[in-house]
């Protein structure tokens, strides 16, 4: 299925009003104005259920496992260049991602297109470092709490995928959405990601020494690399040809990806400046990176407000019943 239209759609506009798309529900009436600017449909766009109390237990589960990494320096291990990159990490998943996912299920609850995206994005963004805090960092005191993170994050995003209906999310964007545009942004983002990371690991690979470049660091492989180039990146590259050939899921997860993509620019910035500061002599943080990965969430932030503008413009009627 390649269209972005909702099922179930019927004509018969007032003559007052422009043309509408239409989705159904069971009541058979027209849904009011969002309460967000740009909501503007009654239809649920999220079921209650499993994802809300998922994601609910995430965020306690997050904030504690982040503020006991930050506050109780002691319980992270390895070198000091790896601890303060973690605490750094820590920081930003307490006033970034928790605050955007509480933020996000509370507006989605009132039926917030916009949220479902941020919601979607900080979870993805909670998997990414919870990975990070199990294999970046020598086992620990925490380690449950980090698997109980990475666990509760994994099965947040799934309930809520499965939970979105795609053709009632792709109708609340006008037509005016630079999807391919955006497409474009984001298959160049994946590409560029994977090239800077080969250009590390084939010359590893190759030589007489693989591992070398991960001395001091505390680490048998790098968990970036291995999330990145297996997850991540084919992700944001399928999600791209998907936004672009028009695919139902498409909008959906590239525009949570932009999400993940602006705070990890923060978090990246955040975590330089930690682990600099810990180890001013180590080359696996440095200040120069510090405002190099701030301009990158900037130059991020251009074509996530982009999408965001475009959702939530498209009028939204009902006339029959969702899955």
């Amino acid at each position: 299925m390649k269209s972005d239209q909702p099922p179930a759609v019927v004509g018969g506009a007032r003559p007052d009003e422009a043309p509408v798309r239409t989705v159904a529900t069971p009541s058979g009436r027209r849904p009011g104005q969002g309460l967000l600017q740009g909501s503007a449909t009654a239809t649920a766009l999220v079921r209650p259920g499993a994802a809300y109390t998922l994601s609910a237990a995430l965020a306690v589960m997050t904030l504690l496992a982040a503020s006991a990494s930050f506050f109780l320096p002691d319980v992270l291990g390895g070198p000091a260049v790896t601890r303060g990159s973690l605490r750094g990490t820590a920081l930003v998943l307490m006033v970034i991602a928790v605050p955007l996912l509480v933020a996000s299920m509370s507006f989605a609850a009132r039926n917030s297109a916009r949220a479902l995206v941020v919601w979607l994005g900080a979870v993805a963004y909670i998997i990414y470092q919870a990975v990070l805090f199990l294999f970046g960092t020598p086992f620990n005191g925490l380690f449950l709490a980090y698997v109980a993170m990475l666990s509760l994050a994994l099965w947040s995003a799934g309930a809520l995928l499965r939970q979105i209906d795609p053709a009632v999310f792709n109708a609340c964007f006008d037509d005016r959405l630079p999807a391919r545009g955006i497409a474009a942004y984001a298959v160049v983002v994946a590409a560029l990601n994977a090239l800077v990371w080969l250009r590390t690991i084939v010359p590893a690979m190759l030589g007489e020494d693989p591992p070398a470049f991960l001395a001091g660091s505390g680490m048998t492989t790098n968990p970036v690399f291995v999330q990145d180039l297996a997850v991540w990146l084919p992700l944001l590259a399928v999600a791209s040809w998907w936004l672009w050939t028009s695919r139902p899921l498409g909008r959906l997860v590239v525009g949570a990806l932009l999400v993940l993509l602006v705070v990890e620019g923060i978090g990246v910035a955040t975590d330089q400046w930690f682990g600099a500061v810990a180890d001013p002599g180590t080359p696996f943080a440095s200040m120069a990176a510090v405002p190099l990965f701030a301009a990158v969430a900037a130059i991020g932030m251009v074509p996530l407000l982009v999408f965001l503008r475009h959702l939530g413009a498209g009028r939204v009627e009902a006339t029959g019943s969702v899955r």
